[in-house]
């Protein structure tokens, strides 16, 4: 919510002109700018990170009613979905979450352990590690299926079938962008007077998760 220039004195408004006016702008690329301001890109980014967390609560909420940390529900669910196409193995799990080998590593260890996952080595490379979920593990999953559906329909029901169409590959460019934005903010890090063309940032390396 912003200030009221009613309730500023006068010194205080023009203050705040001043500054919005000096003001460097957070973002360059004209289509992020609205009228040469970059406020509209601030709503955008003030609304992502307070989202994120209430996605983050309600998520670990359902792996404490299960009995597990929120990692190792992201990653049973992940397992489940993508063994919709086929033999999933560490590297899939790791692809599609953004997370590191060893912390997927470690968590479906921990899984294992609990008999909520298998693991098994593949036959024809054995560094390729397979892991799929056992009967328990679904039957865990799906004891809150009802609430997962009904809470997700809650937190998304804002969105059109439209808006939902066009917000899931938009979605899935900004993890991309985030990743070469993050391995730019570290070489820029160590190579303070150094300026290079964004389209040559990489990937970045997995992080741990």
């Amino acid at each position: 919510m912003g200030y009221k220039k009613s309730a500023l004195t006068k010194k205080e408004a023009r203050s705040l002109e001043a500054d919005q006016h000096n003001r460097p702008l957070t973002v360059g690329r004209p289509e992020l700018l609205s009228g040469g301001s970059d406020r509209d890109f601030r709503r955008l980014v003030n609304a992502l990170l307070p989202f994120l967390t209430l996605h983050s609560e309600i998520r670990n909420s359902y792996a404490e009613r299960l009995g597990i940390n929120g990692a190792s529900y992201t990653i049973m669910l992940c397992i489940r979905t993508l063994g919709d196409s086929g033999p999933v193995n560490v590297r899939t799990i790791v692809d599609e979450l953004r997370l590191s080998g060893s912390f997927i590593t470690a968590e479906t260890n921990i899984l294992e352990k609990k008999g909520l996952v298998s693991k098994r080595r593949g036959e024809e490379d054995k560094r390729l590690v397979f892991v799929s979920m056992t009967p328990k593990g679904i039957a865990l999953l799906d004891s809150i299926a009802d609430l997962r559906r009904q809470v997700n329909d809650v937190q998304f029901g804002t969105l059109s079938r439209e808006e939902f169409r066009i917000l899931v590959p938009i979605i899935e460019r900004l993890v991309e962008s985030s990743e070469r934005a993050l391995s730019l903010l570290g070489f820029l890090k160590k190579n303070e007077n150094v300026t290079l063309d964004v389209s040559d940032v990489p990937r970045r390396t997995r992080a741990r998760g």
